[in-house]
């Protein structure tokens, strides 16, 4: 032990870092984080090479890892810290990034700063923010909110609102100011978007009107949302993608394996078109489900019924408040057939198994390698 920590001296005089300077912000590397109080930056140190979160909350100083080398990775982390602070410091308890509660004993070092008191009100857009999120996080451990509108709503609080609010006080926003921000949101942002960042921001002043910071809400702007129907295929579009799925079966991508590797993480083996996308898109068309439930669909969701008419019916788990059973057309049938047939002699059958690329365990992999394989076949298809 006592030769490990000579040779880390060493190399630390070799490089010329001191041992106590290691864990001291680097000058060049402070950066304050966009649209929030001075006193929240993120650093690095010699110590490590992950990007480091500062900032002083009444009179102390909280610091952590972002543990990422990215900036902006760092910098969104830096928001979460402070606004999680925050609502501790108002006593809604400390809500880690990932929807964990942090305890006493996180690493979080506090260091007491009396000559830099924090200026921070407890009434800003952050703080109610803050407290909203909290809140919300609640909701979402008592089964009443989705940890995926959850997570919408941290994006949405993160991009825009607080870079923009949240240093503000809350009763400084009022329609004036929401009116300029729709109106700047509408030079990029569909009215569909708009309307979803006004849904965060009524959010935030419901609860200022709950905890007594705001005496009534403001008047919100109204946007009209404009229905745009997606794009969808014809019949005969349909067949043609079919057919060539069908014929491009056991064929090497087009690209090169290094650059698939590259951009889409696409591992050697998984290069080749797999019947599976033909089936996968049979299967959609005839049972109705979302592209999202073809990484989630296991032998165990699926039962054929057999009676006046033959179908699969599918218990799929909940998504987007959805849990009723779904009953397919009969070519769904026919298509689970030959699933079934394929992969039982391989072991991959089982209830438990997958019904697409079940060799896969990351289920996301699983969904992106379906999608690069049909984005190739709609290239060839044009």
């Amino acid at each position: 032990m006592l030769d490990r920590f000579a040779k880390d001296a060493v190399n630390d005089a070799t490089f010329g870092v001191k041992p106590r300077e290691r864990t001291v912000p680097i000058p060049t590397s402070i950066t304050p984080v966009p649209g929030y109080p001075r006193k929240l930056v993120v650093f690095k140190m010699a110590a490590s090479s992950f990007w480091q979160v500062r900032c002083w909350i009444k009179g102390k100083t909280y610091k952590r890892s972002t543990q990422t080398q990215s900036l902006r990775v760092a910098e969104s982390f830096a928001r979460s810290f402070y606004e999680q602070l925050l609502a501790q410091s108002h006593g809604f308890g400390l809500v880690g990034t990932q929807g964990v509660v942090l305890h006493d004993s996180s690493p979080i070092v506090q260091q007491r700063d009396d000559h830099n008191p924090s200026p921070t009100s407890k009434d800003t857009f952050a703080a109610m923010a803050a407290q909203m999120y909290a809140a919300e996080q609640a909701r979402v451990e008592r089964g009443e909110f989705t940890r995926g509108s959850l997570m919408v709503l941290r994006n949405r609080l993160d991009s825009h609102l607080l870079p923009r609010w949240g240093t503000q006080p809350i009763t400084a926003i009022g329609y004036r100011e929401i009116m300029e921000f729709v109106d700047f949101m509408s030079k990029c942002k569909s009215s569909t978007t708009i309307s979803q960042y006004i849904i965060a921001i009524r959010k935030v002043f419901h609860h200022a009107v709950r905890v007594g910071a705001l005496d009534k809400l403001p008047e919100f702007p109204k946007v009209k949302i404009k229905t745009a129907s997606r794009g969808a295929f014809t019949p005969s579009e349909y067949w043609r993608i079919l057919r060539t799925a069908r014929q491009l079966r056991g064929t090497p991508h087009p690209d090169n394996k290094r650059a698939l590797r590259k951009s889409y993480k696409l591992v050697y083996s998984d290069y080749c078109m797999p019947p599976d996308l033909a089936w996968a898109v049979g299967f959609m068309v005839n049972s109705f489900i979302r592209p999202s439930d073809l990484k989630t669909l296991k032998h165990r969701h699926v039962e054929v019924v057999r009676g006046k008419n033959t179908y699969l019916r599918l218990t799929l788990p909940e998504t987007k408040k959805h849990d009723a059973p779904i009953v397919t057309l009969f070519p769904a049938v026919r298509i689970y057939r030959q699933i079934v047939k394929y992969q039982q002699p391989r072991g991959k059958a089982n209830p438990n198994d997958y019904l697409f690329l079940p060799e896969l365990r990351d289920r996301n992999y699983a969904l992106n390698v379906l999608s690069l394989m049909f984005n190739w076949v709609l290239a060839v298809t044009g």
